[in-house]
Order: structure tokens, then sequence, then C-alpha cells
């Protein structure tokens, strides 16, 4: 786990010296990355650059120092991440390197740029297990390659800023290259507006890119002099693993399912415990974080170290049942009761630490935890990935049959009873309910709002259930409406419109496995733990378990709920049920107590009126009703209003 960042000069004019310095500075931006040791690699005749920023995990001694040249002396990289399986391919390597002799150390980047220059970027990255974003520029054809792992664990955003191309795992580096970044792309706001994040291959500044997982770009500088760069080509695709599962579906039982399941994951979990420095796990006690502890302790070697946090409201919090979990397995637990004031405390470093609005507030709790889990381990294991996967969300079970009950009533009607829900609009809606709201139960009050009793007269006449779940999952569902200038283009195609075959419970975990997972959950957990420079490890994101979960029949993932039932059923071989079978919490935060509280100066200043007219993105009146409606009774409306003040909080730190 490191960061790595670059540039190609669209001229190579500038001297070696300077171009040595703009390395330097921007390598410097990621020093959180990477806090043990730092390097730079310069060809100012071409005018190329390479940084990287260590974080050592495998092989601490020099010989896994970066940038590294490859044996034959081809190819240089800047390596972000981790090869699991870098000791299957040293050995299935092992005879006389290309073009040297020995290994000079142990580190899995040296294996896999001998693999590169065996066997080439697409087949080496094929043959490789783990997470991981580079850089590698090939002298003998001078071409910078930029590849990312399968599903996204590891950023690297790149574009063309002030003519010369940049690149690095994230955003501050190519700012830090001459300080400035190009404008807001409004299109990419439009499109936080309605995710709560940024989606790939979007940027929040124009002409700046993430790289889609799973992909691989060769860019040459007499592209970047002409201003044209390749697109991303796949080297592996979500898509097609997907379809290939479900040509050759699983057949067996749902104890055989779990069979197969356990091997698979007790494989990727032994993998991902190798380290230099110690590991540990997070452990809420949910499914997917005890699963893993689980089958970590059995590995072996000590009790693992587990790490939660908890917070005075028991609306939010977990932490017992991770401690209950954590006695049974006989874990070295760790968990931090967090005072509300700490949690704010992080709000103001959420700009910073993302660089680009991000309106998942589970941020805040995730950075807490990974601050806690620093102090004591360099590598910590998650359960993320398990509800994507193998079905875990309920909302899969409840859209199928929400899908199933709206297909018996005549679309006619549908549309008719819609039409009167959604044409008041929910400016109406709230003032209405902001009026009755004290005659309301409270539980009513914090459920009910006018942009939701809107948007389900937007979901009444869905032409199909993918139609419906995009609007389930939207938070602002027509950001053009608050943004200044009138419609925006939502340049966003549906991600499952192809996979009309599939049942719609294996669409919507595709679609989110390919842009909620990679662009909301990896990254929240990315960024954080590398702002206090931890690594983190899926072992539920290993490429051969999204296979075999792909060809599993619906009823051993969602089935008609609660979810992820094979995964349960290894669990239960592990804990108890009765430790872990509860309602999904999440790992959320009192967001309306905060904004209706502690926050609401903060907010206000944000979100006064005269300032959205004076900085040009939003139209202030609709927001300022929720913001009132939010006030006055309560309305959950609070991650509408979370998503612009992201935005706004990132614009004041100097985002734009």
């Amino acid at each position: 786990m490191c960061g790595i960042a670059g540039v190609v000069l669209s001229r190579p004019e500038v001297g070696a010296k300077e171009l040595s310095q703009v390395a330097q500075r921007i390598g410097d931006a990621l020093a959180h990355r990477g806090p043990d040791g730092s390097g730079t690699w310069c060809d100012a005749a071409v005018g190329v650059a390479l940084a990287h920023r260590r974080l050592a995990i495998v092989d601490l001694t020099p010989a896994g120092a970066q940038p590294m040249a490859s044996a034959c002396g081809r190819f240089l990289i800047a390596f972000n991440g981790e090869i699991y399986n870098h000791r299957e391919l040293r050995a299935e390597l092992a005879g006389p390197l290309d073009g040297a002799g020995a290994w000079r150390g142990g580190s899995d980047t040296e294996v896999l740029l001998a693999a590169i220059a065996r066997w080439g970027l697409a087949a080496a990255l094929r043959r490789s297990t783990g997470m991981f974003a580079l850089a590698l520029w090939d002298r003998e054809n001078r071409t910078l390659w930029l590849a990312r792992d399968r599903f996204g664990e590891k950023p690297l955003y790149y574009g063309l800023v002030h003519g010369d191309l940049l690149f690095g795992s994230e955003l501050k580096a190519l700012r830090a290259a001459n300080g400035t970044m190009p404008p807001v792309d409004r299109e990419a706001l439009a499109l936080y507006l309605r995710h709560g994040y940024v989606p790939a291959p979007h940027s929040i500044h124009e002409g700046v890119y993430k790289l889609p997982p799973g992909t691989l770009v060769g860019i040459t500088p007499a592209q970047v002099a002409a201003g044209a760069l390749a697109q991303p080509e796949a080297y592996w695709s979500a898509r097609s693993a997907l379809l290939a599962a479900r040509a050759a579906p699983f057949a067996g039982s749902l104890s055989e399912a779990a069979d197969r399941l356990e091997t698979l994951l007790r494989g990727a979990i032994g993998d991902q415990m190798l380290a230099d420095v110690p590991v540990g796990a997070f452990l809420s006690g949910g499914i997917d974080s005890s699963t893993v502890v689980a089958l970590m302790q059995q590995q072996g070697r000590g009790a693992v170290r587990t790490f939660t946090i908890g917070f005075g409201s028991e609306a939010f919090n977990e932490a017992h049942h991770a401690r209950a979990v954590a006695e049974h397995l006989g874990t070295r637990h760790e968990e931090l009761y967090v005072p509300p004031q700490a949690a704010l405390d992080v709000v103001p470093q959420l700009p910073r630490i993302h660089d680009e609005p991000f309106g998942d507030s589970s941020a805040i709790p995730t950075f807490l935890v990974s601050r806690m889990a620093r102090e004591q381990v360099t590598v910590s294991l998650s359960g993320d990935g398990g509800d994507e996967i193998l079905g875990g969300y309920d909302r899969y079970f409840m859209t199928d049959s929400l899908a199933a009950r709206l297909r018996r009533v005549p679309r006619p009607l549908r549309r008719a009873v819609g039409g009167l829900l959604a044409a008041p609009g929910a400016g109406f809606w709230n003032a209405t309910l902001a009026g009755v709201g004290p005659l309301l139960p409270r539980r009513v009050r914090r459920t009910l709002n006018g942009d939701r009793l809107a948007l389900l007269g937007q979901l009444l006449p869905s032409a199909s259930g993918m139609a419906l779940y995009e609007q389930l999952l939207a938070q602002w569902p027509h950001p053009e409406r608050i943004l200044v200038g009138g419609p925006v283009a939502l340049p966003f195609p549906p991600l499952a419109a192809d996979l009309a075959g599939l049942s719609l419970p294996q669409r919507m975990m595709y679609r989110d496995s390919v842009s909620y997972l990679p662009d909301d959950i990896l990254t929240k957990v990315d960024r954080a733990a590398m702002a206090v420079g931890l690594e983190t490890r899926a072992p539920l994101l290993d490429h051969r378990i999204y296979e075999f979960a792909s060809s599993l029949p619906d009823d051993y993932r969602t089935g008609h709920g609660p979810g992820k039932r094979v995964l349960r059923e290894v669990l239960a071989r592990h804990v108890p049920s009765s430790l872990t079978e509860r309602p999904k919490m999440g790992f959320g935060v009192p967001l309306t107590d905060w904004l209706r509280g502690p926050l609401r100066p903060w907010a206000e200043e944000l979100l006064s009126p005269q300032r959205l007219r004076r900085e040009g993105y939003f139209e202030a009146a609709p927001i300022t009703a929720r913001w009132n409606a939010l006030q006055k009774s309560g309305a959950a409306v609070q991650h509408l209003i979370w998503d612009v003040l992201m935005f706004q909080a990132w614009l004041e730190q100097g985002g734009a």
C-alpha cells in the first residue's frame, strides 16, 4: 500500500532538476499514504517522471524501494497495492530472469515486474491476485501504462492538466504539480448529487478521470502533445465474469455451496494475512466481518487483533455485538467509544481526506476506526464487498418484491397515481408535511418527507425493475432542478441495461459491484485508512469468490431476505447465529441530530442563500426549503443536505 504519482510533459523542455522537483512535489503530496520512504525517477529527455511514497508491508528492506526497474532494464514501475499470490508467481518465474540473474529481494513488486517482462502487462495482471494501481514506463516503446485492480480497491486519477499528463493516487498529487486544477465538471456535479459520489470514469474536475476498475491504458508522449489520450481497455470484466458464471450455474446444495465458499475464503484470507508487519481486522459483529475474523482466527497464527468503535446512541452502536463475537472467537479485541465531539472534529477534515465531494457520512466512523487500528497494526482486513457480491442489502429482495407487485397493476393506473404525487413537487409536500408534522408520530416525521412522496410518484410508472432500482438509489433524483443553469445531462449509462436475460437481483448486484462498491464503499475505506497510513484488505473481493458467487442461485444469496444466505451458512459453523443474526445497521452517524444541533451554525453558513447565489453552483430556494423542513420537523432529508454540504465544504477549502 503506497501512493503513486507522475507526469508526462507535452513538450520535454523542462530541465532535469526542475522535472525532479515536480516529481518530488507530487510525491510528497501523498506522504500520508507512504510514510516509510519516498523515491522518484525522471527522464528529462522524454519528459517523464514517476514518484512513489512507500508504506512498507512486504520486504521492508531497501530492495523493495520504488520506483523500481525490471531486471532487464526495460520497465520502470511505481506500484501501489499488494499481489497476494506473488510467491506462486515467483515460483512459476523460477530460473534466469529476463536480462539478469537472481532475485534482488522479496517484494511482490519485483515479482510483478518480472511477470510483466515475461508475459506482458495484461497477461501478468490476469495471472495476479491482488489490489493495486500502477504506473509502468516502457522505455523501449516509450509508453506509459496505467492500470487498476479488478474491483477498484486502489484509486488512480489521470488527465491532461495545462497540457501535461498528470496522474496520482489522489487528486491532491495532481494539484501539487502547479497548484491549480481544471474547473468543476458540471456534469460530474450532477452525477454526484444523484449518487452521493462521483462515479468513474468521471472526477469532479473537467478533463480529469478515474481509471475504471479492471482496466489499463497506454499513453505516449505524442498523444499528450496532441491532447488526445487513448481509451482504457479491460483486462478483466465483472460483466464477462458474471455472464460466464451464469452460463455454468452452480447446481449443488446450499451446504455444498457453503463448503466451496469457505474453501475460497480460507485461501483468500490466508494469502491476505501475509505481511512483514502486524495485521489485524475491523470487526463490527455483522455477518461479513465476523466471517473474515473467524477464518483469520483459524489460521493458527495467534489471536487476531480486532477493532471496533462505539457510539453513545444505541441506534448507531454495534460495539457490544462486536465484543460478543470477539469474546466467542478469542480475539485480542479493542473498542473505542467515541464522544460526539471527537466524531464532529472529523467533519472539517473530510474535504482534505477525499479531495472530491463525498456524500457518505459513514466516512466519519471509518476514519475513526482506522485511526484506532493504526496505533497497533499496519494492515487491517475488512468484510467489504460481501453485501454487493453475496446479496446482503435489504433493497435487493425488497425491490424484487416491489417490482413484482407493480407489474400486477396496469401501468396507466400507476402513471395516473404517480402523476398526482409527483406533479406538486417535493417542495409542496415538504411544506405540507412541515405544517402537519407536529400532529404526526415522531417515527413517521423522521421517515416521511416530500422528497420521498415525490419519489414514490416517480417510482410507480417505472417501466422495469432496474429503472425502479435506479430511482430508489437516487439521492437527488433530479439534480438538474437544484443546479444553476437548468437541465444537465447525466452522462452515465444504465449499468445493467445489456443484462436483460439475468434476474433482477443479479442485475442489481452487478450494478452495485461496478459502481457503488468501488466509487463509494472502497473509496471511503481507502481514503480513511490511507489518511493514517493503514493498509486495508478485503478478502471477499478475491475475484475467484466473485466468479463463484455469481454462479449461485438467487436463493443462496438474496433469497427472500435477509440476504447472504450462503455466507450465513459458513459463519454459523464458527459463530452461534444468536450473536450475529440481527437487523442490518450499517455504519452511520446521527446526521439529523447533528445538523439540528452542533453542526447547525456551520451548515447554515455554507448553505446561506447569498453564498449559494454568489458561488453559482446551486439554486438556493430548493435547498433552503429542505433545510427548513429538516429544522422544523426533522424531515428525513439529512442525506440530501449532507451531499450539498460536502460539496460546499470542499469548495471552501479550495477544491475548485
